[in-house]
């Protein structure tokens, strides 16, 4: 066989330069591919080789903070603090058992779980605990441990500990999702968490991602920002005045919730006992964390009159001069219902009604009514139906005793406050809606919203529906200034203003047997001033004052301590004379607090007999 020699060396070379040139390429390749990755990508590669957790902080947003305010600016409320997380890079660890023990010791956390994190060899990351502690930061770092690492984290704090706690809620664990809890945490929760950002990366058939591959990233887009209608000082001082009403009256607790009547702002909605978000793991009982004021209903007892004589008063049933003979009791279908003084008082008007707290006269003027009519004011007043305000588990009340018109006795009881639940959140919008004119207008407690990308949105107050004409609020109003001159509410008439308001004493009802508990009851008052240019709403609840028999006596001081101190708060001028004898008077007799405004200004920057209807079957069941 013949040869070409020559033939052959070329083939030979040949392949000797095309290897030459596979060889280059792919150097070439390898470089351009280094060059990318150390200076093109060189920072978010960095972030993937540092475990991926600063890169993942770019797709996790920050919490919407929650802001108070006073009559010089704002106040932070719910905010966010800077703090350490740990978080390992297990692919980087070289003895996960011994890693685990190390860190469990100084995390307590169970060394076993520990383990399995780290022995997973291809994770880039791995969480281990959140908000540590100045003591475990210290460990982490002594340890200097290869695949363990520290980074920035926010967590929720609340500057004024139980400030508005019930109010504000705790952004708290359940399971293994972090979240509002409670109050405005939970109602606000999706616009305060904001959105979280994406990485969409393609992988390989192991599950690795690709360095070469396809990223998309979207950025995270921050929680909404929210100002409260809540004025610190006031709620601060709000909550001083029901913490020492409760201590002093014996009471199981109590709220207090304060209205603008013309807007339906919310200024305090203060409750006691209350919690300290910052330490909620500590509260043993989680009543604790709800807001009586607006999740929790009860019988009213005679603040709910002022509803029925502002019905007739509308309806034009009656005037406030319109009289009836008070016999002492009404008799129906084997029930026996008298006054609370347990007197036939004679000819009385339609003002010494309320002045009195007659049982007998708002019956008289239900009767006028007619029950379909009298129940279609109780809705229009609001109760039966939320209110709408922005807090999480908001109850309806119960009103159904006024489903059947037939059954006189639950209507007659009704008029006083009694068989029908409502909410002090209710009391306060229908008590508003008579000092206004005669609207019922929606509380209000989040003055202003600032949105992620920085839009701003003012919220305008919101009228529900026109309840009575405002003649008819005119001359409930003018009812109630007489009941705090001449009646139960003396004791919570400041001098120097018009004062309105009334007082109720109901029984309580057991939850288990649902008959009346013996000598337990709830003291109220409701109320607003000044009568004739109407500034603030007040509901005062106190739950079974134990040491007291009215609500004249522990409601009613209560009420009128506040009211004096929101009116020098907000310097609203006197309109009445007065002596300084009244005044002196006044703070004799007020002795919850002995605070005085620029006390509470300072302070906040750091932060029974019931009177209720004596019902009697007069034949055994």
């Amino acid at each position: 066989m013949f040869i070409n020699k020559k033939s052959s060396g070329d083939i030979e070379n040949w392949r000797i330069y095309l290897l030459t040139s596979v060889f280059f390429a792919i150097v070439i390749v390898f470089l351009f591919r280094f060059y990318a990755l150390q200076f093109v990508q060189r920072e978010q590669y960095r972030s993937l080789a540092d475990g991926q957790h600063s890169f993942f902080q770019n797709l996790i947003p920050n919490r919407g903070e929650i802001f108070m305010q006073d009559k010089s600016g704002i106040y932070p409320a719910a905010v966010n603090r800077e703090t350490k997380m740990a978080y390992a890079v297990p692919k980087e660890i070289e003895n996960p058992s011994d890693a685990a023990s190390a860190i469990a010791s100084i995390l307590q956390i169970d060394a076993l779980e520990l383990k399995e994190k780290f022995e997973k060899e291809d994770d880039a990351y791995e969480s281990l605990k959140h908000r540590l502690s100045d003591e475990e930061i210290d460990g982490i770092k002594n340890l200097k441990l290869k695949g363990i690492h520290l980074s920035e984290e926010s967590y929720r704090y609340y500057p004024s500990n139980e400030l508005a706690s019930n109010v504000l809620g705790f952004v708290g664990w359940k399971d293994d999702a972090l979240g509002g809890r409670y109050g405005l945490e939970a109602y606000f929760d999706e616009d305060l968490k904001g959105v979280e950002g994406s990485l969409f990366h393609e992988r390989d058939a192991s599950g690795s991602w690709i360095g070469v591959g396809q990223k998309e990233i979207t950025e995270a887009r921050n929680g909404n920002t929210i100002f409260l209608t809540i004025d610190h000082i006031v709620q601060y001082q709000t909550e001083r005045i029901i913490k020492n009403a409760v201590e002093k009256y014996g009471a199981d607790g109590g709220n207090i919730t304060v209205m603008e009547p013309t807007t339906g702002k919310i200024l305090a909605m203060a409750n006691f006992p209350t919690f300290n978000p910052n330490d909620y793991a500590k509260v043993e009982n989680i009543n604790a964390f709800r807001n009586p004021a607006v999740n929790d209903a009860y019988e009213s007892g005679s603040v709910f009159k002022t509803f029925t004589i502002a019905a007739g008063l509308d309806s034009e049933k009656i005037t406030p001069d319109t009289t009836y003979t008070d016999t002492g009791s009404v008799n129906e279908a084997g029930y026996t219902i008298r006054n609370s003084d347990l007197k036939a008082n004679g000819v009385q008007t339609m003002t010494e009604v309320l002045e009195k707290s007659l049982n007998t006269g708002v019956i008289y003027v239900e009767k006028l009514l007619g029950n379909k009519n009298f129940a279609d004011y109780v809705k229009r007043f609001g109760f039966g139906e939320q209110t709408g305000i922005e807090l999480i588990g908001e109850s309806r009340g119960n009103i159904n005793n006024l489903k059947n018109l037939k059954s006189d006795i639950q209507f007659f009881t009704a008029s006083f406050g009694q068989g029908i639940t409502v909410t002090p959140i209710q009391l306060a919008s229908a008590y508003s809606s008579i000092a206004n004119g005669g609207i019922l207008l929606k509380p209000q407690i989040v003055d202003k919203i600032v949105y992620g990308d920085g839009r701003e949105e003012k919220i305008k107050p919101q009228e529900v529906r026109r309840v009575i004409s405002q003649k008819a609020a005119m001359q409930t109003a003018q009812i109630l200034r007489s009941v705090a001159v001449k009646g139960h509410g003396k004791r919570a008439d400041v001098p120097g203003f018009l004062i309105g308001g009334k007082t109720g004493t109901a029984q309580i009802v057991d939850a288990e047997t649902k008959n009346y508990s013996e000598g337990k009851s709830t003291g109220s008052f409701g109320g607003f001033a000044p009568i004739n240019d109407p500034k603030f709403t007040i509901i005062v609840k106190l739950d079974n004052p134990r040491n007291v028999e009215w609500a004249e006596s522990s409601a009613a001081p209560a009420f009128g301590e506040l009211m004096k101190f929101l009116l020098e708060y907000y310097d609203i001028e006197p309109t009445e004379e007065y002596t300084q004898k009244n005044l002196d008077d006044f703070n004799q007799t007020h002795t919850l607090t002995q605070f005085k405004k620029e006390d509470a200004e300072a302070a906040a920057t750091t932060v029974a007999k019931p009177e209720v209807a004596e019902i009697k079957k007069d034949k055994k069941r």
